[in-house]
């Protein structure tokens, strides 16, 4: 299922990932891609190449996580939440 805004399609949030970088918070669409990046629409978080950078701040890719999901911030603050 992929989300819809407007007449932009959205990849679903499992499939997205925010930098950490403090003052960034750039979110990687997999169905956007990343034009300066030249990464083409459709490549997933895991198949961008190992030197792939943010294209708001220059953080690595070990400097985002997924919006939802395993490993996700939102899971983090449940798991604390139940403990």
């Amino acid at each position: 299922m992929r989300l819809t805004l407007g007449k932009e399609n959205m990849s679903k949030l499992e499939e997205m990932w925010q930098c950490q970088m403090s003052n960034c918070g750039y979110i990687y669409d997999p169905a956007k891609g990343d034009k300066k990046g030249k990464i083409p629409p459709g490549t997933k978080f895991e198949d961008l190449p190992e030197d792939w950078h943010c294209p708001c701040c220059g953080a690595s890719k070990e400097m985002f996580k997924p919006l939802a999901g395993p490993g996700s911030v939102a899971a983090q603050q449940d798991k604390c939440s139940t403990n």
